[in-house]
């Protein structure tokens, strides 16, 4: 495995030794503009490595969105538990716009990260940018 131990450090999904597939999709596809309305982001994690890992999601939403329907909820954490090698875990994120989300395409940012021995220790982080689309 290729960890870095001493922080969090992005991983280049690009290598030969990363620990996770990250594979994302959304339902409705976009948000509409101007009005209260939300959309589900399912993540998918899967553990490429031999071992178990204890895994967390985290999820940084622009200022125009939010993880609640008042959109004053910006980051998110979720401790997923431990991903058997080979398996994969699921997670539903639900994501809002409001009146004040314009028509555009809003950066979110996506980290899974392998945890040792508890949530408090980071050996690695993987960083998957995602665009939402808001249209009129």
């Amino acid at each position: 495995m290729n960890f870095n131990i001493f922080g969090k450090k992005d991983q280049d999904l690009s290598g030969k030794n990363v620990p996770y597939i990250i594979s994302t999709e959304m339902s409705p596809y976009r948000l509409y503009a101007n009005k209260p309305n939300s959309l589900i982001l399912f993540v998918k994690i899967k553990n490429l490595t031999k071992d178990p890992l204890l895994t967390s999601l985290e999820i940084k939403l622009p200022n125009k969105l939010g993880l609640n329907e008042n959109t004053l909820l910006k980051e998110k954490k979720l401790q997923i538990g431990e991903i058997e090698p080979r398996k994969e875990k699921e997670a539903k994120i639900e994501i809002f716009g409001n009146i004040n989300t314009d028509i555009g395409e809003y950066s979110v940012n996506l980290s899974v990260i392998s945890h040792f021995r508890d949530y408090q220790h980071v050996l690695n982080r993987i960083t998957k940018p995602l665009s939402v689309k808001v249209i009129k």
